[in-house]
């Protein structure tokens, strides 16, 4: 085998089963890291994947795992695996952009609480993932560099703002990349880039906001961060790890211990009630989507549960969304107010135009903003007194062309054109439920199409139950895009 053969064959290996091996012996930290790095020259300038490389301090974290192993010390869960992790979460002595040529020398002064604990189960952090400037889109460009594109067509997007993480899983860079969720940025790029993802329900991963350049999803309530894989088995045990209650936490944390995902991941479908929705309320959405994802909801029937079609309708969440948006934009802005009004001629078009609406919230807007987020709350939690879980398409759309959002879905005009494609997925922000997007097929033209999968507040492992079993059944794993 060659090497160029053999590093692929390692990129998609899963996280677990390299685990196994690096305890076993069969392969050192070491030379998992430069396999992973040799991948990660080829692909990344095809592809987008980072923003800022630390492929010296890896090979440095590299010799230590492999000396942990020799010593014959504890191993960790990630311990000797190369995980690359979004850019919107500083890592301390690394450049810290949030996607943002405002930031492009910033250094950070601390490890998030997700990267200290990637790090303490012996994780090797080898770059910092493309994302838009401060998170703020679903597809993923800025002014820092080129944009991520997805391996199944580079042309396309690989979606956002966690694409460059979406565009190294797909691609098998690697089989496990962290991402983050604020309006479906974990759910939106696993999607287009047909990998899984999840979003945990809001306050199981904890996270804590930084003393300085607080900008982005650092300080988004609604937004929270998680793993992107191929296989849900990874997304299992990679989301515990990151879960769990943290003392530095600057926000509502969960409290009670975590699940055992894993062991949830047996404990499959039969006897769950099940709603599927193809447009919650009316939402424009492509037929061939709508379709695909649909005969994959169809799947669980098969599988012992319940599935019927719901009318599930929360009106006009798109406007309470938008506008709770801008408010943590706001938030954010009052942090870093002289560094954004020092280099307006910076930014992108997209995230001045948040800054000035962000800048004209009034406050009795925002008091019925806030008086609607308690209905959602109430909606859903309603709909969740009768189902165990929700079905929707993921998105709206297939990928489409990088920088060419579409305005008219399924001949209906869409109410905003860089979030029209993904009606599905913010609401969840708002409410703080729980939902992932596994991959469901493929249309006509060979790109991913994903179903999202809903669940209750802090019920993860049903999720994850549904999500093993359509695997088992509908195995995504072993199908890898051109670019690979």
């Amino acid at each position: 085998m060659t090497s160029a053969n053999s590093d692929r064959e390692l990129g998609f290996t899963p996280t677990y089963r390299l685990r196994e091996m690096i305890g076993s012996k069969e392969i050192s930290p070491i030379e998992l890291t430069e396999s992973h790095l040799r991948r990660a020259d080829e692909l990344d300038p095809k592809l987008g994947i980072f923003i800022t490389r630390i492929s010296d301090m890896a090979m440095d974290a590299a010799r230590n795992a492999e000396a942990a192993v020799m010593r014959g010390d504890e191993l960790g869960p990630l311990h000797g695996i190369p995980v690359p992790c979004k850019d919107t979460e500083p890592m301390k002595g690394v450049v810290w952009t949030h996607g943002s040529l405002t930031y492009k020398d910033n250094i950070a002064k601390v490890d998030s609480i997700l990267i200290s604990r990637i790090k303490a189960t012996g994780g090797i952090i080898t770059g910092k993932t493309n994302t838009p400037e401060n998170g703020f889109a679903g597809t993923t460009e800025n002014r820092l560099g080129p944009p991520a594109r997805n391996p199944w067509n580079p042309d396309k997007t690989p979606g956002g703002s966690s694409g460059g993480a979406s565009a190294a899983v797909a691609s098998g860079l690697t089989s496990f990349a962290t991402g983050g969720d604020g309006g479906g940025s974990i759910r939106i790029p696993a999607a287009f880039a047909g990998v899984y993802g999840i979003k945990a329900t809001q306050g199981r991963v904890a996270k804590a906001a930084s003393k300085t350049r607080n900008a982005g999803h650092n300080i988004m309530n609604n937004a929270t961060a998680g793993p992107l894989t191929r296989t849900v088995r990874d997304a299992a045990e990679t989301l515990a790890i990151l879960s769990g209650k943290d003392p530095r936490s600057e926000y509502d944390n969960i409290s009670d211990d975590v699940p055992d995902y894993v062991a949830a991941l047996t404990n499959g479908v039969k006897g769950l009630k099940i709603g599927w929705t193809p447009d919650m309320g009316g939402n424009p959405v492509d037929p061939e989507v709508a379709q695909v994802a649909e005969d994959a909801a169809r799947v669980f029937e098969g599988l012992g549960a319940n599935v019927e079609t719901v009318d599930f309708n929360p009106t006009d969440y798109e406007d309470v969304f938008w506008t709770f948006f801008d408010y943590f934009t706001v938030k954010g802005l009052d942090a870093s107010r002289e560094d954004f009004d020092n280099h307006r001629e910076d930014m992108t078009g997209y995230f001045g135009e948040y800054m000035d609406r962000a800048d004209k919230l009034s406050a009795e807007r925002m008091w019925n903003i806030f008086s609607n987020i308690g209905a959602y709350r109430k909606y859903v939690n309603d709909y969740f007194g009768n189902y165990d879980l929700l079905l929707s398409p993921s998105l709206a759309v297939p990928a489409f062309d990088i920088g060419d959002e579409p305005n008219v879905i399924g001949g209906k005009q869409v109410p905003h054109r860089l979030w029209g494609f993904t009606p599905f997925t913010y609401l969840f922000n708002l409410t703080g439920n729980p939902g992932a997007s596994v991959p469901a097929g493929f249309s006509s033209e060979g790109l991913p199409i994903g179903l999202q999968i809903v669940g209750d507040m802090k019920d993860e492992e049903t999720i994850f139950a549904a999500s093993a079993a359509f695997e088992e059944v509908c195995p995504w794993a072993d199908k890898r895009p051109p670019i690979s």
